[in-house]
C-alpha cells in the first residue's frame, strides 16, 4: 500500500505535511512548523530581518509565500543545501513529538508520497513523475527513528 498525504488537516497523515502545527527548537530558535524553518533558512546568511519575519509569521502558508519572494536575496548555496535543511527540520519535528513519531513508524515500510500536484520536486507532481523528495525524507526519518 502507498501512503499519500498533502493537507495538514487530513487524518492520520496530515502530520507529514510541513504545514502541520508541530513546533520544535532548532538552531537556537523556536519554529511553529517545519515550513517556517525551511523557508527562513533561504535567508539566514543574506537578510536576517526577513529571516526573523518568516520565523515569527503566524501561519505556514504565510511563511511559504514569504520564502518564495525573490525581493530578498537567497543564500548562494541554497540549491545544494535545501534537501539537508528539509531533512533536519523533519527529523527534529518527529523526534520532538512522540504522537506523530508513532504515526510515522506505524507506516512500516510503505512508500510515502506527498501528493502535491503542482510540485515536481518535493511532491509527486500532477502526473506522478515528480521526485517526491519530501516523501523520501520522511522514509529516511522513519528509518532513523527505528534505530533510535
Amino acid at each position: 500500500m502507498t501512503i499519500y498525504f498533502y493537507s495538514a488537516r487530513e487524518k492520520p497523515y496530515g502530520c507529514f505535511s510541513n504545514f502541520s502545527q508541530h513546533g520544535f527548537k532548532l538552531d537556537g530558535d523556536w519554529w511553529i512548523t517545519s515550513e517556517h524553518y525551511f523557508q527562513a533558512q533561504k535567508f539566514v546568511e543574506t537578510d536576517h530581518l526577513w529571516f526573523d519575519k518568516i520565523r515569527d509569521v503566524t501561519t505556514p502558508k504565510d511563511a511559504a509565500n514569504m520564502g518564495r519572494s525573490r525581493q530578498h536575496p537567497l543564500r548562494t548555496d541554497w540549491e545544494s543545501v535545501k534537501d539537508e535543511i528539509m531533512y533536519q527540520a523533519v527529523l527534529c519535528k518527529f523526534q520532538n513529538h512522540p504522537d506523530i513519531q508513532e504515526i510515522l513508524l506505524a507506516t512500516s515500510d510503505e512508500l510515502i508520497i506527498e501528493n502535491a500536484r503542482s510540485d515536481y520536486y518535493w511532491g509527486c507532481g500532477a502526473d506522478g513523475s515528480g521526485k517526491n523528495k519530501l516523501g523520501e525524507i520522511l522514509m529516511k526519518v522513519r528509518n532513523i527513528l527505528r534505530m533510535q
